[in-house]
């Protein structure tokens, strides 16, 4: 395992325990950023890097009991957590690194990803495995709960021109990787961009 993988295992894996409790109000925001995937009855959707595996219920409310849902994830006890809440009940868990998914070429409709492209050790190729596993035309969600100036402001920094996130960066990693950006919000209350799978 790469030291950029133990690091963000260890990260995790200390704050698992208590993920959920931090960030109580979230719910409603994961379950507006599902929405606007456009998801529809029968759907094959990823939550890539799950954490406690909060994206679940709504993915799966979106997909009706005919879809597929699944939750992978790098860190065990993130995924422990995540049965602990009883998130298991709405998909099947992985224990799997986004980077080298176990999944076939263009299995799916659509990945939901939340805070993972913080954590990608290299996000160009990162996003390009992503892209691997969904067919063309599917979709991809980036997602956090909170802006990226919020998120800076939380964690004591500043946000620079070279932030990964800022969108003209964004879209032009995303383009590198597979993908085409068909909308980008950041405002407090969260950040969500969406993107399409390019054959």
């Amino acid at each position: 395992m790469s030291d950029d993988h133990t690091r963000v295992q260890e990260f995790f894996a200390a704050r698992a325990a208590d993920w959920d409790s931090r960030f109580p109000d979230d719910g409603p925001a994961y379950a507006a950023a599902v929405a606007a995937l456009g998801l529809r009855e029968g759907d094959r959707v990823l939550d890539a890097g799950c954490g406690t595996a909060r994206a679940l219920p709504p993915l799966r409310a979106a997909v009706g009991p005919s879809g597929t849902v699944l939750g992978a994830d790098l860190t065990p006890a993130m995924l422990h957590a995540a049965v602990r809440a009883g998130r298991d009940r709405d998909g099947t868990l992985l224990l799997a690194d986004a980077a080298a998914l176990p999944l076939r070429t263009a299995c799916l409709d659509a990945v939901f990803a939340a805070g993972l492209i913080a954590h990608l050790p290299d996000p160009e190729e990162n996003l390009r495995e992503i892209a691997r596993v969904v067919r063309p035309g599917g979709s991809l969600a980036l997602f956090h709960p909170v802006g990226r100036a919020a998120l800076a402001a939380r964690q004591g920094r500043t946000i620079t021109p070279d932030d990964l996130r800022a969108e003209p960066n964004l879209r032009a990693l995303l383009a590198r990787s597979g993908w085409r950006m068909t909308s980008y919000v950041d405002e407090d209350a969260r950040f969500l961009a969406l993107a399409v799978h390019e054959d």
